[in-house]
């Protein structure tokens, strides 16, 4: 195959790094493997799978793969822009978990 697995799930890196190029991000968490995909994506890289593919939401799990070309073509607009909406989107989801976890704790910190 003619394209590149980002991920940080150690699974995924061992069952499929001797099929495709594999970037694997041991210590990377969800937002990491986004943002090391968008890095790709701005040097000529198009997604070939979706950001948030699959019924699980991104607070929801800490591994993440996606497949992208290699990165030699012209900066694909459409990509960028999802790539960007799902880090947007799962910083807000971070944002939300620590804000729930802030007022669980209120009342027994006054």
């Amino acid at each position: 195959m003619n394209g590149i697995l980002i991920t940080n799930n150690p699974m995924a890196d061992k069952k499929y790094s001797g099929i495709i190029e594999t970037v694997y991000l041991e210590n990377a968490d969800f937002l990491g493997v986004l943002c090391a995909v968008r890095d790709k994506i701005h040097v000529g890289g198009r997604l070939l799978t979706h950001p948030l593919s699959g019924s699980v939401k991104p607070g929801q799990t800490n591994y993440k793969s996606i497949v992208i070309t290699k990165g030699d073509e012209e900066l694909d607009i459409e990509s960028l822009e999802i790539i960007e909406s799902s880090i947007s989107m799962s910083q807000k989801i971070l944002e939300d978990a620590q804000l729930i976890d802030l007022e669980l704790i209120a009342g027994a910190v006054k």
